[in-house]
């Protein structure tokens, strides 16, 4: 009986260190999400390719830069949701969900010249460091924000990406006419450590075994 009180007590132990470990990073300012829960590890910051699409894979939000038509063609950036797709399984290329009522819908149905940056803060993985510091990874997907056909089997692939990661958007008014839109990337910057950004080709970034990675412990 001692062993067994001895072996309750030690769960004990281990699930209120947890508890403990989830409340620091809650006070530090990092929300804690069911995706941080079930996130695959974190890649290597050698293997560039497959930490990009691990980074872009575990966000769920970051700055979306536009032309403003209307403030002489200065950059304006947004923040938004986006998803690459199912919960570790993504594909690397961003998806919104946006509308016209919003002015970054509407400056890249004009010009469709924009770019997506995310930082590995808000994923929880960065610890105490500034996010700025160069080991808290941050990636910037430049390219051409499309508007996808309703009717494509994009858009379908869009909508399971989006509404898996952002149920609440089912919900939104559909009166506000949200549309489907699709980053095609053509360049990437990627800082994931020190020395400067990362030398990553988009083939090499779309193309990257995410079955096969080396994981930094």
């Amino acid at each position: 009986m001692k062993g067994v009180q001895r072996g309750v007590n030690a769960h004990g132990v281990v699930l209120l260190l947890v508890v403990v470990v989830l409340l620091q990073k809650a006070v530090l300012g990092r929300p804690l999400q069911l995706q941080q829960l079930t996130a695959v590890t974190r890649p290597s910051p050698k293997d560039t390719a497959a930490f990009a699409r691990w980074l872009v894979c575990q966000s769920s939000w970051g700055v979306l830069s536009t032309i403003a038509s209307d403030l002489g063609g200065a950059p304006f950036g947004n923040v938004v949701s986006f998803s690459d797709g199912q919960p570790d399984k993504g594909s690397g290329i961003p998806y919104f969900y946006l509308t016209t009522l919003d002015p970054t819908a509407r400056y890249a149905l004009k010009d469709q010249r924009s770019s997506l940056t995310i930082s590995e803060h808000p994923i929880g993985t960065c610890g105490t460091k500034d996010p700025e510091n160069p080991s808290c990874a941050k990636i910037t997907l430049v390219g051409k924000l499309t508007l996808l056909d309703g009717n494509s089997k994009e858009a379908e692939l869009a909508q399971t990406a989006l509404f898996t990661k952002h149920p609440e958007m089912t919900g939104w008014p559909k009166g506000h006419n949200f549309q489907f839109f699709e980053l095609e990337i053509y360049d990437i910057f990627m800082i994931n450590w020190f020395g400067g950004p990362k030398p990553l080709t988009v083939e090499q970034y779309l193309q990257a075994d995410m079955n096969k990675v080396t994981f930094s412990f």
